[in-house]
């Protein structure tokens, strides 16, 4: 009877031993999700508070970065792309928006979403379309995003490339004045209507302060921007820096040549554009002028009674 007590007793403990342990286990789990789910709205409270300048990435980037991303991020079998695409979003200046894994995972979760979008409209009569089209969507879907950078980044060229004259004149007036490049750089940033190429100029300012030299910034500069142009402005200015050249004679010389630049390019498109008005002139406008003036003349002559 004894015995019979005492292993009774010790299943009691091991049974509170084992209800101790399960209850910290769910305690401990309880937690552990309270934590996660607390992470996972931060998580999604950063990205609503991110910068998007397009309303199809602000409206999917909670859905492609937390179920898109983690099949990307680390893959060796994206490398290539990823190269290929942080230079474009450099370019863009989409940096702040999008990382080159984003952008990947945007594209493939494109693929997918287009679809379903078509099919929606089609199911409730908005599209009337075959279900084949879909494969066109999902197309579409990928190659969406590369359109919209690549949009971005010829509206930001052109941009920076009317802006070039003025800043730079300005640049060359600063140093004349007496500053340092530095400086001059800073009255600009200062001073200058906002445009890509004045936050441009701010990137490499806070590069400069933190450490780069005068070259590296404007090396960095040079990559995001990915202009012929600018490659050209900045290989001279590092030039005439490591010559110690006069910095502002240099800058004056370069605002004259821009502008030359710019009046050679606007004469070129002049001629373009003449070339090409006679397309629609050859084939619509003089047919229609033939046919009235000539018109009334051929009728009176296969008609000769008005009849």
């Amino acid at each position: 009877m004894d015995i019979q007590t005492a292993e009774k007793g010790q299943f009691v403990i091991m049974t509170a031993y084992a209800l101790v342990g399960l209850g910290a286990f769910i305690l401990a789990r309880m937690l552990l999700q309270e934590q996660e789910s607390r992470a996972a709205q931060d998580n999604l409270a950063e990205l609503r508070d991110r910068k998007a300048s397009n309303g199809l990435v602000k409206l999917t980037r909670p859905f492609f970065t937390q179920y898109v991303v983690p099949l990307i991020r680390g893959k060796p079998f994206w490398d290539n792309q990823r190269l290929n695409y942080r230079r474009k979003i450099i370019t863009a200046g989409l940096k702040e928006e999008l990382t080159s894994d984003e952008f990947i995972a945007f594209k493939l979760f494109l693929i997918i979403f287009f679809p379903v979008v078509g099919m929606f409209l089609r199911a409730t009569g908005f599209l009337d379309v075959e279900w084949y089209y879909m494969v066109g969507f999902g197309l579409a879907g990928w190659f969406y995003p590369d359109y919209w950078a690549s949009t971005l980044i010829k509206g930001r060229q052109k941009s920076i490339l009317r802006a070039m004259p003025f800043i730079v004149d300005l640049l060359a007036l600063s140093t004349e004045a007496g500053l340092d490049f530095v400086g001059a750089i800073g009255k600009v940033v200062d001073k200058a209507k906002p445009s890509p190429l004045v936050e441009e100029f701010g990137q490499m300012l806070k590069e400069i302060k933190v450490g780069s030299s005068r070259g590296e910034a404007l090396r960095e500069m040079a990559f995001r921007i990915n202009m012929t142009e600018v490659n050209s402005f900045v290989a001279i200015l590092i030039s005439a820096d490591q010559m110690g050249a006069s910095i502002g004679k240099i800058l004056r010389q370069q605002s004259e040549q821009i502008r030359v630049e710019r009046m050679l390019r606007a004469e070129k498109a002049g001629a373009a554009a003449a070339s090409k008005v006679l397309i629609p002139l050859v084939f619509f406008i003089l047919p229609a002028v033939m046919l009235m003036v000539f018109g009334p003349f051929v009728l009176g002559m296969i008609y000769p009674n008005g009849t």
